[in-house]
């Protein structure tokens, strides 16, 4: 596991009354597997220098929310720098992007990201933390089945205005492995009962890729019954839901078989009221695919 050192909370955050911490507090979370940047892409694929600007463009315009975060999946370093450059460059003074993860591959900057971004400025990181999905999840390491690492990077925030607590949680499970993916949803689902144990917070939010359609035993263990938490994309009535259902659309030509495999969770029985729910089009009039994923948007009231 690794740990960010914990950042200092502004004294106001540490003085906040309960009247703050009784305002209502809206939250926008965006997923999105972005598709790392290949040496050798598929037919239909554009590299990442096409995509970019196109995905970047995406994420500046659905996060102008001061509220908002962006959680990502398959992002190589070099795209991680090139969003949080992006990102920045569309912010207003004060209102900078920061982020937290690590490569999966070595625990620093080798192989994929799950990231987080967020506005320092609007949320003060208390402590952040990978695990890997896997029997020795502490190490980087692959797990039962799996084909590739996989990872699932958790951050602790406190709002700087009215003092509330969350944690957002940013994965991508295996898309081999069916043994690997339940294991992994057993895992997460265990760390978010112990933060549940043993903190305060107002909410917990999970987003990412999972590669497991409904029908498939990850995210079934996800929505059981016995589950802490519940499909966002489930609980907003469908009449209420904008675009697309299926959010991988693959690039028009291999695998294309469109699936529902992205998904935002919210901790069941949170003070929370789901707004808006979203999955956006990764595809416009110049026929270029951004990802091979669609992007996934829920918009929250804690209450």
């Amino acid at each position: 596991m690794t740990r960010n050192k914990p950042v200092s909370i502004h004294d106001e955050v540490h003085s906040s009354s309960s009247k703050e911490h009784n305002e209502s507090l809206d939250i926008r979370i965006l997923t999105h597997n972005i598709r790392y940047a290949t040496n050798a892409p598929f037919k239909g694929e554009e590299r990442w220098p096409i995509r970019c600007p196109r995905l970047c463009s995406e994420l500046v315009f659905n996060s102008i929310q001061p509220n908002s975060f962006i959680c990502l999946q398959e992002v190589l370093h070099l795209q991680l720098e090139d969003i949080l450059e992006s990102l920045n460059k569309s912010s207003s003074p004060g209102s900078q992007w920061a982020y937290i993860g690590v490569g999966r591959d070595d625990g620093k900057q080798a192989g994929e990201y799950s990231p987080i971004f967020y506005r320092p400025s609007v949320w003060h990181l208390t402590r952040s933390e990978t695990q890997w999905l896997s029997p020795t999840p502490h190490v980087p390491s692959k797990g039962w089945d799996a084909s590739s690492i996989r990872i699932v990077t958790v951050g602790h925030f406190t709002h700087a205005q009215t003092g509330r607590k969350i944690i957002v949680l940013s994965t991508h499970l295996d898309n081999d492995g069916s043994q690997s993916r339940r294991e992994s949803a057993k895992i997460i689902l265990g760390e978010i009962q112990t933060i549940t144990d043993t903190k305060d917070v107002s909410a917990i939010l999970l987003a990412g890729d999972f590669n497991s359609p409904p029908d498939d035993g990850a995210y079934q263990i996800m929505t059981s019954p016995d589950s802490i938490m519940e499909d966002i994309g489930v609980k907003i009535p469908e009449e209420k839901r904008y675009g697309n259902e299926m959010t991988f659309t693959s690039f028009g030509y291999i695998d294309n078989t469109a699936t529902r495999i992205d998904f935002i969770f919210s901790r069941k029985d949170d003070e929370v009221t789901y707004r808006t729910y979203a999955v956006l089009a990764n595809r416009f009039d110049d026929g270029v695919y951004s990802s091979d994923h669609r992007a996934c948007v829920a918009d929250l009231v804690l209450k």
